[in-house]
């Protein structure tokens, strides 16, 4: 590391509390410098790139400083960097709001903006809460969600995702809310085996939704993937069934599709994998390619109505953040969704998927894979000690950290979720690109599994 770098990284250290990092560790691993990127690559104040497997951390859609969203910036601003949005509107927003009720389920006609995904969720679940309220079931002021769901790190996101290492120190600040255990088929909370059920995982959801749905605002979910929960992709029946569930005891259907949206399920939202109608979806990251912070919440005509009123009626719904439809996010994710048209992005997809699963498959006869899965560009490989007993690897195993200290030696960036290993890929990945990723991933997996198990 040359002089610059230990200048720049003595600031860093000095100065920073970066997230979801014990700073401690940090004197042994430090980290790295990123100066500039391009594509599917980020590189260091040396000139080493690695290839961002992580989407950074799932936002990047078409790659680092794609021109047309670079160009949409510039643009946008030098006409208007900021004007808040309580008596004011401008044309990007509009424009936006626009062209996502277009392309997202036809029941969902109102968008909301905020500024990231996890306020996007508590849009979501304070309009569900307020909404019964205005409609005179002032008793349904709970949620129900799933054992191994996540929503975000802000109270009421964290109070409906499952309990784990991310929040488990804040537990006494969250909210009542119901758990129902998650549709994990490799370790089936039914205890039934993957193929060979009739989807028994409901049962325990339509229990609580029987028993609790006077009380119940909503039902919360991650579509078909759940993603920081260890990246359990589970069946479009689920979602169905779920949905229905939702409608049969009147409870509102949430999708938190802020990781899930955007292509990379291989369909712009996940929830166009079923014919369902939810009654709120959840955006962000990746609703700007990537670039900029940006969230929004969708929701249809009788949920907007329950609080279109005169103004005495006090239906009105206070809530707000100070960049709410910020003009140049909105601009930047304009240029994102023209991108998909005119780059005909899923379309390419169509012919990379395949490769993709195929190339995970082979990640199966490695002695410490236990599970496989996968769906779009995410995939997910979970370690295991022992296959038979699916014995997890325990903390002092550090498992996480090999992989991610292999992979920088090998250009990549590996952030494993524990003991599930994962690849969410910028969807503008190209073949060569995916074959070097997927072949230097196997091989660092087998490094692991011959030298620190046997």
């Amino acid at each position: 590391m040359g002089p610059i770098g230990q200048s720049w990284l003595g600031k860093d250290l000095k100065y920073i509390w970066h997230p979801y990092t014990q700073m401690k560790d940090c004197r042994l691993l430090p980290p790295i410098l990123i100066e500039r990127a391009k594509g599917l690559k980020i590189y260091d104040d040396l000139g080493n790139f690695y290839y961002d497997t992580i989407s950074s951390w799932w936002c990047n859609v078409h790659g680092h400083n794609h021109p047309k969203i670079e160009d949409a910036i510039k643009k946008q601003i030098g006409l208007l960097e900021h004007v808040l949005f309580a008596g004011f509107t401008h044309r990007p927003a509009i424009q936006l709001a626009e062209k996502i009720i277009s392309i997202t389920p036809k029941n969902l006609s109102k968008v909301f903006f905020s500024d990231n995904g996890s306020t996007s969720v508590e849009t979501a679940l304070k309009i569900s809460f307020q909404y019964w309220k205005n409609t005179g079931k002032i008793s349904k002021t709970k949620f129900v969600s799933l054992d191994r769901g996540y929503h975000g790190d802000t109270i009421g996101a964290m109070a409906v995702s499952g309990v784990s290492l991310f929040n488990k120190v804040f537990k006494e600040l969250f909210f009542e809310s119901y758990k129902a255990p998650s549709p994990y088929c490799y370790r089936c909370p039914m205890g039934k085996s993957k193929g060979a059920c009739d989807f028994d995982c409901i049962n325990p959801l339509e229990d609580i939704l029987k028993r609790k749905h006077k009380k119940m605002a909503g039902l919360i979910l991650e579509p078909l993937v759940m993603a920081a929960g260890g990246m359990i992709i589970y069946p479009g029946e689920y979602l169905i069934k779920a949905s229905k569930l939702a409608k049969k005891y009147n409870v509102h259907l949430i999708l938190d599709e802020v990781a899930t949206g955007f292509g990379r399920t291989g369909r712009m939202f996940a929830c166009d994998h079923v014919d369902i109608e939810p009654d709120f979806i959840c955006l962000s990251k990746g609703l700007t390619g990537g670039s900029l912070p940006l969230g929004m919440t969708l929701t249809t005509d009788d949920i907007y109505n329950a609080f279109y009123a005169d103004y005495e009626k006090k239906r009105t719904f206070y809530h707000g953040h100070t960049y709410t439809a910020n003009p140049i996010s909105c601009s930047a994710a304009l240029a994102s969704l023209k991108i998909f048209e005119e780059e005909d992005v899923l379309g390419r997809l169509r012919r990379l998927i395949p490769l993709f699963s195929r190339g995970l498959e082979r990640f199966r006869t490695l002695r410490a894979v236990g599970d496989v899965r996968y769906i779009g560009m995410i995939g997910a490989i979970e370690l295991v000690k022992n296959k038979k007993t699916k014995e997890n690897f325990g903390f002092k195993d550090r498992i996480g950290l090999k992989i991610y200290k292999r992979g920088l030696k090998r250009s990549l960036v590996l952030r494993p979720l524990g003991n599930v290993m994962y690849l969410f890929l910028p969807l503008c990945v190209k073949k060569n690109e995916l074959e070097y990723i997927l072949d230097n991933t196997y091989n660092i997996i087998k490094s692991i599994d011959t030298h620190d198990i046997l």
